[in-house]
């Protein structure tokens, strides 16, 4: 015996094929949503001169899972140990630690084009950093210049950068004039990091040799960096200031400091460009500070505004600070070890998962995941092995 279907009114019949035809189509567009997480390209700067580096090392990072894989490597440039991004993703640029350049005794700094397709690097041009021993640099939001610090050489200087990606003759140069307390590590500038503002007004550099943070008002049509009013930020004698990073927010801004293993959290004026001290707390427990051969390296806020970190050498640890949003002040959390020795530099990716950690000496990039409540870094049990690694940038994968 045949039964058959109830009829329904046509309304009802359309109805019914939009609902599950939404429902279907929703629930395809979240799970394609779900499998299109952006992963990303890892340029990792490294010293060539011990032998075993080849040059930039190109990796690709799996957001999913967190592996890290290797998929080339860019050779013929010598210790292009710190890099930076264009903000078109289309070009690269990379200090060259070298000790002469145009019969000058000064280091150099080289643009590369981005392959979009699989993220090779091609060589552009090469051209002076100013000074010796160049160890940082930025490109300015325009993406018009590239600003470098020397360490070496105690100086800071701003590269201006061509539609193609190639470099220009430095437009600006300013040559750090000074000393501080330590007799073996600042009787002379030493020029660590260059850092620009929010806005693009204003640049930091962080002088070790003179403990201050120097501010420059910047000119990024003219490429030109002119001492601001006021001049500088002072942290305690003795301290090194480093390495040097704004709170995502634009309100505060943080300098680790190399010789003195401490953070100074400062108040932003973005009017001004002025720097007003808040806070200074130590990266590592007290009971640590016997021990012999610790350094800091980098500093960097995480994309919520709600962690700091920090990198310890010697101790080998990535230190973590909780940030009060209404202060701007630290609050320590943990000494995270990195699995190897010397952390230099390590990277946040754009979206606040992970933290990868260099390890220099013991030739190792570490993945952890970053607890996005607590902020403690949660080792993955995914690293790679990278000769002498010190820099790490990103872009999204193609």
């Amino acid at each position: 015996m045949t039964h058959s279907l109830p009829s329904l009114p046509v309304r009802h019949v359309l109805f019914l094929a939009v609902l599950i035809s939404g429902t279907v189509f929703g629930m395809t567009e979240a799970t394609n949503a779900a499998d299109r997480v952006q992963d990303y390209l890892v340029y990792v700067g490294t010293y060539t001169a011990g032998g075993k580096s080849k040059g930039i090392y190109t990796l690709k990072l799996n957001m999913k899972t967190g592996t890290l894989q290797q998929i080339g490597v860019t050779e013929g440039v010598v210790n292009p140990s710190f890099v930076a991004i264009h903000p078109s993703n289309k070009f690269l640029y990379a200090v060259g630690e070298i000790s002469e350049f145009d019969g000058k005794k000064v280091g150099g700094v080289t643009s590369f084009a981005i392959n979009p397709k699989d993220g090779s690097l091609t060589k552009l041009n090469e051209k002076s950093s100013g000074g010796a021993g160049p160890c940082h640099l930025v490109v300015d939001a325009t993406g018009k210049n590239v600003l470098v610090a020397n360490y070496g050489g105690g100086s800071v200087a701003c590269l201006p950068i061509k539609a193609d990606g190639t470099l220009e003759d430095a437009s600006s140069f300013i040559q750090h004039e000074g000393s501080s307390v330590n007799q073996q590590r600042q009787q002379a500038p030493h020029g660590h990091s260059i850092n620009v503002s929010p806005d693009n007004k204003f640049a930091f550099a962080a002088d070790l040799g003179l403990d201050k943070v120097l501010i420059y008002a910047f000119d990024a049509e003219k490429g030109q960096l002119t001492p601001n009013d006021p001049a500088a930020a002072d942290v305690k004698p003795g301290s090194g200031p480093r390495h040097f990073a704004f709170h995502p927010s634009g309100k505060y801004a943080y300098v680790i400091n190399e010789i003195a293993l401490t953070v100074t959290a400062f108040k932003y004026n973005a009017k001004r460009g002025a720097l007003k001290t808040l806070q200074t707390i130590s990266t590592i427990p007290d009971a640590d500070r016997d021990q012999q051969g610790l350094s800091t390296a980098e500093v960097r806020a995480h994309p919520s505004g709600k962690f700091l970190y920090g990198s310890n050498r010697g101790h080998d640890t990535i230190v973590a600070f909780g940030i009060n949003q209404d202060t701007g002040e630290l609050t320590y959390i943990e000494n995270e070890p990195t699995q190897g020795k010397t952390p230099r530099n390590f990277f946040i990716d754009p979206v606040g998962t992970y933290l990868l950690a260099e390890n220099q000496s013991t030739d190792s990039i570490v993945v952890f995941r970053i607890n996005q409540d607590t902020g403690e870094l949660e080792p993955t049990g995914n690293s790679i092995e990278i000769p002498s690694p010190v820099c790490i940038r990103m872009v999204p994968a193609p």
